[in-house]
């Protein structure tokens, strides 16, 4: 965009500026959430990778034993009847979650529309992760031939699109509350 002000010309910088601020920040922001999940110091006093896989073995099992799978669950193990699933990080939802909150963190919108956006989005991508993994489990005890075809090639882009699409509703709400209709002078 140029601005022509009494014969001069100047470019107008700030869209460009902010496209940049986002990355740097998104990018800072990952690095910190990696940090407190891979650092051992910070691990060993608290395993959020490991106290969240294991949230969502147990409720992966459950939905499973509602199926009639038989199942028994330790840590990040789910042992199906032809199959073990490990659930660890990068397979169960964490990585998505993080991919989703640093982008609507690092987007500027309001306190409230940030939070509301976190809560809202982690609850659509941990509902489709845990059909993501009953699926994955499905396919593991009864199409056995198609698991890893599934599993390497379908399920884990799916994550990252649900993580992108997510954001992009979020985006979507946030920008029709900003457009408030205008009044209409007299």
């Amino acid at each position: 965009m140029t601005n022509k002000k009494e014969g001069s010309t100047t470019t107008d910088t700030s869209g460009s500026i902010s496209i940049v601020r986002f990355i740097v920040t998104y990018v800072v922001l990952m690095g910190v959430f990696f940090l407190l999940l891979g650092f051992a110091p910070v691990r060993n006093i608290i395993d959020i990778n490991g106290a969240y896989s294991n949230v969502i073995v147990i409720i992966t099992a459950k939905i499973l034993g509602l199926f009639g799978i038989t199942s028994t669950y330790y840590g990040s193990l789910i042992n199906l009847p032809s199959i073990s699933l490990d659930v660890a990080f990068g397979c169960n939802g964490l990585e998505a979650v993080m991919i989703y909150c640093v982008a609507v963190l690092t987007f500027p919108a309001s306190w409230k529309n940030r939070g509301l956006g976190i809560v809202l989005g982690f609850l659509v991508i941990q509902v489709l992760n845990l059909i993501r993994i009953v699926a994955l489990a499905y396919a593991g005890v009864y199409h056995k031939d198609l698991f890893d075809l599934v599993h390497l090639y379908v399920a884990q882009g799916v994550m990252i699109a649900v993580a992108l699409g997510t954001f992009v509703l979020y985006l979507t709400y946030i920008s029709h509350g900003d457009s408030k209709p205008k009044e209409a002078s007299a």
